[in-house]
């Protein structure tokens, strides 16, 4: 049994559909404690996208807290609930991809051994999700977790090898967010003044199957398209980036491989913008353990799948080290720099990473803490003395 947590969430519009944003929260029951918190802004969209968008906030918090938790998540939202638990029907083609989304995390809870169960509230029984929902539909962006999660005390009480094997995939596979953001596209485009500013925009490709299975997916190995739920992601990325640019000219530029491309290609027709190819910013090469199976290495080869995640030199047979991923996409961002205005680069988890860590100066044995899920923006501003303001990650 994982950890029992609420989840209390809430979303709304002014003027539905007008200026919306969420809000969740995860407490934990015994202690009425609050384990996290996020808000983000959505733009222009309806109560229902809202209120759907807060409850999946509140999901993936609730994940990351405990990958096997048993969730309660109360809403204030009764067509949400009801939905949610299967006794109306989905018609809006919005509300069902969100939807999907929403049981497909919990499902995955559910795989792991937790589960999720859905309760209708009073909407003064919600004040703290609603709060936070109306700082989202201020343009603020929140993403603040009051208490780590508790690997170290999970992974002790773990009795046998494959739970321990788990326990790594859920490392690697997971997600984790530990910063606070608070920035609004006035943040980004456009900016103050103090000269001109560079504005880069890093965009994570959609999800393949071999996301959603948790294999390895280098630059040498099958090349798989998107899948269904990846293409709605990238279409949600260029509506988000469409937003953000607000009308302004910007490059779009991809990597070699095709979710990359297939993410660039929404995107361009989203924000009027050509995709320029460079394979600069493909993923690391993971010679022959291209295509394998994360949870099947962490099982058989643990040791290595630990050398490969943590030891900047070590490569697979025919693949490359981070190191020299690094000096390649570090590359490629320089071009981008030196070319000045506003630039979209869609790629990949790990040369997200690879910028974010070299621009943060994050040492490579913690690089993992930085999240990119797919589909999301992360946002920087490199001004004429050199500087680099991190402006917001991982949004989507």
């Amino acid at each position: 049994m994982g950890r029992a947590l609420v989840v209390e969430a809430d979303g709304g519009s002014r003027g539905n559909p007008g200026v919306a944003g969420y809000g969740a929260l995860v407490r934990d029951p015994s202690t009425g404690r609050v384990l996290w918190e996020g808000a983000a802004p959505l733009g222009r969209e309806s109560n229902n996208v809202a209120e759907y968008s807060g409850l999946i906030a509140g999901l993936r918090a609730a994940q990351r807290i405990d990958p096997a938790a048993e969730v309660l998540a109360r809403l204030d939202s009764k067509l949400v609930v009801e939905q949610m638990a299967g006794r109306w029907k989905i018609k809006h083609e919005d509300m069902r991809r969100l939807a999907l989304e929403a049981r497909e995390l919990a499902a995955e809870l559910k795989r792991a051994g937790g589960s999720v169960a859905y309760a209708w509230v009073p909407r003064a029984e919600n004040k703290d999700a609603d709060a936070l929902s109306n700082a989202g539909m201020d343009g603020r962006t929140i993403d603040r977790m009051l208490e780590a999660p508790s690997e170290p005390d999970r992974r002790a009480a773990v009795a046998d090898e494959d739970a321990v094997a788990e326990e790594i995939v859920q490392e690697i596979v997971q997600e984790v967010v530990e910063e606070v953001v608070d920035p609004t596209p006035a943040a980004v485009l456009p900016g103050p003044g103090h000269g001109p500013t560079t504005r880069i925009v890093l965009v994570r490709h959609g999800v393949t199957d071999f996301t959603t299975a948790a294999r390895l997916d280098g630059r040498g190995g099958s090349d798989p398209s998107l899948n269904d739920a990846g293409r709605d992601q990238a279409a949600s990325a260029g509506r988000a980036l469409a937003h953000l640019l607000g009308g302004s000219e910007a490059r779009l530029v991809t990597s070699s491989l095709a979710r990359a491309r297939e993410t660039g290609a929404a995107v361009g027709e989203a924000i009027g913008a050509t995709p320029v190819v460079d394979a600069a910013w493909d993923e690391q090469d993971f010679g022959d353990w291209d295509g394998a199976s994360v949870h099947d290495l962490a099982r058989e080869q643990p040791d290595e799948l630990a050398r490969l995640r943590h030891d900047a030199a070590y490569a697979r047979p025919g693949g490359e080290t981070h190191a020299e991923l690094a000096e390649r996409v570090l590359a490629a961002y320089s071009r981008v720099v030196a070319a000045g205005g506003t630039t979209v680069v869609v790629c990949h988890r790990k040369p997200i990473m690879v910028v974010l860590a070299d621009v943060l100066g994050i040492p490579h044995d913690r690089v993992w803490r930085l999240a990119a899920a797919p589909g999301s923006l992360n946002a920087l501003e490199v001004w004429p003395d050199g500087t680099v303001s991190v402006v917001f990650t991982n949004r989507t």
